[in-house]
């Protein structure tokens, strides 16, 4: 086995990503290698933060997916499938003959694989939404994968050395479920001093849209919208297209090609969000609630939306509806239908949209991850020198 010769820890990133797109476990590279030689292990190509990266094939599943694999989630057989999904095993041949001191699990389920790493490592678990109700609103998910899911966090969330997760809602969650304490890593992006708020246009309220596009997100109802709307509002598309399959993205791009109020713009690199987006008034997201996640979710693009100094127009949801009232931030759909965000853009006038702009650069450092970098730090510090 490889022999550690220097001081700083080894430090192995997990994350069934393309970790280049993915904004949260960016960030988390930058603190990781503020603390360690990083080594990653993903879909797509070797970050920039990264020491040394091992890529997994981007068309091997993260989860049991082949015959053998559904058929042994049918029958319950966990422990012998925790392993079996083709990116897990691909990652732990990648692995073979290495040794590290932290591993960070990002996701449940990343957690099998964490757990059988040689060298003994210290292993922290970064559980970006609640992992039982990840796609429970897909019937196959709910019948077969909501319970492993379950059973994964149950059998080694009790056993690793830090949890964290996204807003207070969702970590209480797994406490009461689980019985693991966690921290709070919002998706909060770094603070933009060099930012205010644009200017509005004379003719019309500019609104944007920024993230994946991925089945069930609503982007649609958004285009119908600016639709209903009229000339006195257009809407920008920053989307990173979905690992899911072209068709949903070719029937998307069809339906923002056929509204005259709707321009869609090439991905931006996380880091670049808050300068592309500064020139917008309003940021949009009206996302039903599908599953728990949905209804407590608190995105990266809400973060952006701040660091870009933008108003927030969203649909309803726990934790976005706390920050947007107490800080004024913008305003809360009554439902997620095309014709409510009409509504809700309709009954805001440009001096409203002006005050959430200024309100929003009122609290640009506050909702900055500086907080979250300093929890960050904290376990890192912590794991390394146990």
């Amino acid at each position: 086995m490889p022999v550690n010769d220097s001081p700083r820890p080894r430090i192995l990133c997990i994350s069934f990503s393309d970790i280049r797109a993915d904004a949260r476990v960016l960030r988390q590279l930058d603190v990781l290698a503020r603390h360690g030689e990083v080594t990653t292990l993903s879909y797509g190509e070797r970050p920039d933060a990264a020491h040394d990266h091992l890529q997994i094939d981007s068309a091997l599943p993260s989860l049991p997916q082949t015959i053998p694999g559904v058929l042994k989630l049918g029958l319950r057989r966990y422990r012998s499938v925790a392993l079996d999904a083709p990116a897990v095993r691909a990652g732990r041949a990648l692995l073979a003959g290495r040794e590290f001191d932290i591993v960070v699990a990002n996701e449940a389920r990343a957690l099998p694989l964490a757990s059988v790493v040689a060298g003994a490592p210290r292993i922290w678990c970064d559980l970006h939404e609640w992992a039982p109700a990840e796609r429970s609103h897909v019937l196959s998910w709910r019948l077969l994968v909501a319970p492993f899911m379950d059973w994964v966090c149950r059998t080694y969330l009790p056993r690793i050395d830090a949890s964290t997760t996204v807003n207070q809602s969702i970590a209480t969650m797994y406490e009461e479920r689980f019985g693991v304490r966690m921290d709070i890593v919002r998706n909060a992006i770094a603070y933009r001093p060099d930012l205010s708020p644009s200017p509005l246009a004379a003719d019309r309220i500019r609104l944007v849209h920024s993230g994946g596009a991925v089945p069930g997100r609503n982007i649609e109802a958004i285009i119908d919208a600016v639709d209903l709307l009229g000339d006195a509002y257009s809407l920008d598309l920053f989307l990173i297209p979905s690992r899911q399959g072209d068709k949903y993205w070719q029937r998307l791009v069809d339906r923002i090609q056929a509204s005259p109020r709707t321009t869609l713009h090439p991905p931006v690199a996380p880091d670049d969000l808050p300068d592309a987006l500064n020139a917008y008034d309003l940021g949009v997201f009206i996302l039903p609630p599908h599953t728990p996640n949905h209804r407590l979710m608190l995105p990266n693009k809400f973060f952006d939306f701040v660091q870009a100094r933008l108003g927030i127009v969203f649909g309803p949801s726990v934790e976005t509806d706390r920050l947007i009232r107490r800080h004024d931030l913008g305003a809360i759909t009554a439902d997620y239908s095309a014709a409510d965000l009409a509504r809700t853009l309709r009954g805001l006038s440009p001096d409203d949209v002006r005050r959430f702009k200024q309100n929003a650069n009122g609290v640009a450092e506050l909702l900055s991850s500086e907080a979250d970098v300093a929890v960050q730090e904290g376990i890192l510090t912590r794991l390394a020198s146990a």
